[in-house]
């Protein structure tokens, strides 16, 4: 099993979002030899909690391949139980050294957790996930709905760092959790926040 330390993971990513951002993009990964490497076993080395929106392919804009990273996606990037196990499969399991929540410019989910109002079906249940975010920001000045996508990202990371799995991931120095925020205009990828492992 090939080791990818946690800040090396962050810093793959980062360098892969500059490429896709400058037009220089690696593409790695992504042909048939890669296929059948890893058709029998997967060594992700990031697990990614990412919004739904068609717009955000982390594959993409971070300039990765297949079997790169364990990409989870739900609308709103929300820390909820079904995305929490699998954020713990992927590092229990798995074990990618990095966790990121990935918000995104404008997100439908959170815009409509703003604006209120009824929702068909069970889509409330993303409003509710989305509301202390809006709780939050209530008095902070600026773009009212980058505030709330901004402040959802951290309270979806700190979901995350109640797992036990995460807790103990990064107390053996083999995780690092990190929130980030993706600009729909611009593809660039900004760090929100970083709760590095014991061992960076």
């Amino acid at each position: 099993m090939t080791v990818v330390r946690p800040n090396e993971a962050l810093t793959r990513l980062m360098l892969g979002n500059q490429r896709f951002v400058q037009h220089r993009l690696d593409n790695p990964h992504r042909d048939f030899t890669r296929i059948e490497a890893v058709a029998e076993h997967q060594e992700p080395f990031a697990a990614i909690l990412s919004c739904a929106d068609s717009r955000v392919i982390p594959e993409v804009l971070f300039d990765q391949g297949i079997g790169d990273m364990f990409v989870i996606r739900v609308a709103g990037n929300l820390a909820m139980m079904d995305t929490v196990a699998s954020a713990e499969y992927a590092i229990a399991v798995l074990g990618v050294s990095l966790l990121m929540v990935l918000g995104h410019e404008r997100c439908g989910a959170v815009k409509a957790t703003l604006v209120g109002g009824s929702f068909p079906g069970i889509i409330s249940t993303l409003a509710e996930s989305v509301a202390p975010a809006l709780k939050a920001t209530q008095h902070q000045t600026g773009d009212r709905l980058t505030n709330v996508i901004q402040a959802n990202v951290h309270l979806q990371l700190e979901r995350l760092s109640r797992s036990t799995v995460v807790k103990a991931a990064m107390a053996k120095g083999q995780l690092r959790l990190v929130g980030a925020y993706y600009d729909l205009d611009t593809a660039e990828v900004q760090i929100l926040e970083d709760r590095p492992d014991a061992g960076v």
